[in-house]
């Protein structure tokens, strides 16, 4: 069998799709084609699986090419105890603690790049960096439609949160593996002891420990208090937003915050609670000196996002200053997720660089 995956599409719709079993017999025959239609029908979902257990959606997209290509070569010795799927999780779930254990997939040198001006005294320093980066909504495509096993805890939306993947990433690896397989995407114990290689009691202690640790993690309110998606209350939220950060009015942002809004950058483990706190930081380092920014209108785990690109009076070229994600509440926002590695533009469809 060929050692790397196919790729592309067929454009087959799930109407004209051939049967599985008739596609795992040709793929075990060789038939790239066939492994690839076989797949494909996972591909996203698994992409967020590896995301949800990583926080990067980059390295979720290089453990997704080396799940696939595992499968790919592992095919002939798939003996079809359990279904295609949970066979595909059990590889990329592997894969992801493999990646978490060897420390490979962690961006240090991002971490370990210090700011540009010295940061005000944060309310709160974590022990270590948040290795958390945000993942395109445009991602999430179709996978809302695709139920989760019946014991899900989890709707998708707050499954993809901020909030939910920062306090999934202090969890230990195996715990975090077993808490998303149960709770966000439904599988029984005995499937999780399967794909994780253990027993079902270890399973069952493993999550009461990472439910426990979760609560303690979560922030205030679920994402079901947050507007729709789109709504005219988001859309006006934003709206005042946009207007008052590209004007630099420090005042007219806090007045949108919620009393326990918090203010992060990730990787940095420095936490900004509360309005005078982010209002410091605002005055003192983000909009200093008159700092200006365009922001240009996206969405990342499942909320209102930007990518940020400063302005220089000196030339009329926007220069790229990251991404920002907004967590809305009611009629409020309650945090402020600023991501300042430039590479994650392109994730978004964003360009590097912009004209006035």
């Amino acid at each position: 069998m060929p050692g790397t995956p196919p790729a592309g599409k067929t454009g087959a719709s799930a109407h004209d799709r051939r049967p599985a079993e008739d596609l795992l017999a040709l793929a075990r025959g060789g038939d790239g084609e066939a492994f690839r239609e076989l797949v494909e029908p996972y591909r996203r979902e698994l992409q967020v699986h590896c995301y949800r257990i990583l926080g990067s959606v980059q390295d979720a997209e290089d453990l997704l090419q080396e799940t696939l290509l595992a499968a790919w070569r592992g095919i002939g010795g798939y003996e079809e105890r359990a279904s295609v799927r949970t066979w595909l999780y059990r590889i990329a779930t592997n894969r992801c603690l493999n990646a978490l254990r060897t420390g490979t997939r962690r961006p240090h040198e991002h971490a370990a790049r210090r700011p540009e001006i010295p940061l005000p005294e944060p309310s709160h320093h974590r022990a270590e960096p948040s290795w958390l980066e945000p993942y395109p909504d445009v991602l999430l495509d179709g996978i809302a439609d695709r139920m989760p096993g019946p014991e899900a805890r989890y709707e998708i939306r707050e499954s993809v949160s901020l909030a939910f993947l920062a306090a999934l990433q202090r969890l230990p690896p195996k715990q975090r593996a077993v808490l998303v397989l149960r709770d966000v995407l439904g599988f029984r114990a005995a499937e999780v002891a399967g794909i994780l290689r253990t027993t079902e009691n270890a399973v069952t202690g493993a999550l009461k420990r990472a439910r426990r640790g979760l609560d303690d993690e979560l922030p205030g309110p679920g994402p079901e208090s947050a507007p729709l998606p789109d709504s005219p209350r988001e859309r006006r939220i934003v709206a005042g937003f946009v207007r008052a950060f590209e004007a630099g009015d420090v005042d007219a942002i806090v007045a949108l915050l919620t009393d326990d809004a918090w203010l992060t950058m990730p990787p940095l483990p420095l936490e900004y609670r509360g309005p005078d706190a982010i209002r410091n930081f605002l005055a003192t380092v983000a909009l200093r000196d008159g700092l200006r920014y365009a922001l240009i209108a996206t969405r990342a785990n499942g909320q209102p996002a930007f990518g940020c690109y400063l302005r220089d009076p000196r030339t009329p070229i926007l220069h790229a200053h990251g991404v920002l994600v907004l967590t809305l509440t009611r009629d409020r926002i309650t945090a402020l997720t600023r991501f300042h590695d430039n590479s994650l533009l392109e994730v978004f469809g964003l360009p590097r660089s912009l004209r006035a």
